[in-house]
């Protein structure tokens, strides 16, 4: 994406005025990498509530039987074994164990009808994370690959303008990564190039060994005995280089001469950096007390973790409600590493007592947040994975003792929440045995779009790759009946 005139495309860097060069000489005077550093272009502030969105992806795919599109007149072997409860909302019912989540149903929404052509994971995790369903040419399932479609939070922070100085698109607690330590594909930006993947805050230590929430909710799918590595939970050291106090910051910020030669290097950079370019964040991560208490989550209040859960759901998702508020435009907020979704086995007491219990607290904690402090308005929450679960309950005696559900695109319930969505309303449905949509069919294309429109990007709107070629960023329309 690179500057262009006017009439060619809407998406140019913003005008640097004298504050924003001040600021990007300060970043450079402190030692920090300026081609890191684009979100300094911002232009001044708006004067209108700025529009957000958290994207929470489930990673392994979540089973639309057993928790938000429940068949309880269904055979046994296809409606599993919970019981649905009603909500607050009369007529819409969902899991039992998802109790918090159900009296709150007058804020959230579901649409239960979201379908794509692949089983895979990889694949999926592609489609559902860059909300296009065609695969790129080349797409390789084992990797990220530059010719790989941009992620919606690539583009999201391209096309929405900065606040705060802060980068507008961010990814926590962890880049997704697989078991085998390979990273799985989909949250890069891909065509786009580089300079535009979202920032990646890796507040969660890599572990193949064990899956979910931890500490208190870790587990293995198998059941297979391991040791807690004793995993902690903590953001990038956002303190000052040693030696350079909020006196000397001062006296480097006076210091003209050097800055405007650092303004010129964030120039040049901005033009040939060709890695992650928020990876050390920007000046206000070090001097703004509001901003840097948004990572240190693990020393919120106790009452504040209480209602979140001390643990790597509730961590996260209260990281990504202080981000939002702090300035950051758009969160993908990844809730369980490694495809901890991924119940082929021992699904319903991995459900019931692992994956649920810090979920359902941890989201609902973050709609009161949200919706006390009258951000939910101005805020889109969606929830989804890479895939839906079969329909019928599966059977692998050789890897689990118990039953679970197999890989499943044809549907999914995917949930959402502010930004304009009505509550209590349910948009399309499944069959009677859950196994594809039966009205209203949306795909991730709709989904991409909901979130662009809710964040106000305009249907027109184009980005241009390095070879000039224009690309759209609607390829279908945001979901009806939402909003």
């Amino acid at each position: 994406m690179r500057q262009r005139p006017p009439a060619a495309s809407p998406l140019q860097h913003p005008v640097f005025t004298r504050r924003t060069a001040l600021q990007a000489g300060a970043v450079g005077l402190l030692g920090l990498g300026t081609n890191h550093l684009e979100a300094l272009r911002a232009a001044a502030p708006s004067k209108h509530p700025a529009r957000t969105a958290i994207y929470i992806f489930l990673s392994g795919g979540l089973a639309q039987h057993d928790s938000f599109d429940m068949k309880p007149d269904a055979p046994a072997d296809i409606r599993g074994e919970f019981k649905p409860i009603a909500t607050r909302t009369p007529g819409i019912r969902i899991c039992e164990h998802l109790p918090l989540l159900a009296a709150r149903s007058h804020l959230w929404a579901l649409v239960r009808s979201l379908t794509h052509p692949s089983n895979d994971h990889s694949a999926g995790h592609l489609m559902m994370l860059t909300g296009r369903s065609p695969l790129p040419p080349g797409f390789d399932p084992s990797a990220p690959r530059p010719t790989d479609w941009p992620a919606i939070a690539a583009v999201a922070g391209a096309a929405t303008r900065p606040r705060n100085n802060l980068p507008p698109a961010a990814v926590l607690p962890d880049r997704l990564v697989h078991y085998s330590g390979r990273v799985i594909p989909g949250a890069f930006a891909g065509l786009m190039g580089p300079r535009h993947n979202p920032w990646f805050i890796e507040a969660s230590p890599y572990d193949p060994a064990a899956y979910g929430a931890y500490p208190e909710y870790e587990f293995d799918h198998q059941e297979r005995p391991f040791n807690s590595r004793g995993k902690r939970f903590q953001a990038p050291n956002l303190g000052l280089p040693e030696g350079v106090g909020a006196g000397r910051l001062g006296d480097r910020l006076g210091l003209l001469k050097q800055i405007d030669v650092q303004r010129r290097d964030l120039e040049r950079a901005a033009t040939v950096g060709n890695f992650d370019r928020f990876r050390q964040g920007s000046i206000a991560l070090l001097t703004n007390p509001r901003t840097r208490k948004a990572f240190d989550v693990t020393n919120a209040e106790p009452h504040v973790q209480d209602r979140y859960g001390r643990n790597a759901f509730g961590w996260s998702l209260l990281m990504a409600r202080r981000l939002v508020e702090a300035g950051v435009n758009m969160v993908q907020v990844n809730l369980g590493n490694n495809e901890t979704w991924d119940t082929h086995g021992n699904a319903f007491p991995h459900l019931k007592e692992k994956l649920f219990p810090p979920a359902d607290r941890a989201i609902s904690a973050l709609l009161d947040d949200l919706n006390e402090s009258g951000l939910l308005e101005s805020t889109l929450l969606v929830m989804a994975g890479e895939f839906g679960r079969t329909p019928k309950v599966t059977r692998l005696p050789q890897y689990y003792k118990l039953p679970g559900r197999d890989h499943w695109g044809a549907v999914q319930t995917v949930f959402f929440a502010g930004g304009g969505v009505r509550g209590g309303t349910v948009v399309g449905s499944s069959d009677k045995i859950g196994g594809h949509p039966a009205t209203e069919p949306q795909t991730p294309e709709n989904m991409a779009a909901t979130i662009y429109s809710s964040l106000g990007i305009p249907q027109t709107m184009m980005w241009h790759d390095a070879l000039d070629r224009p690309h759209h960023i609607y390829y279908g329309k945001p979901i009806a009946g939402l909003m």
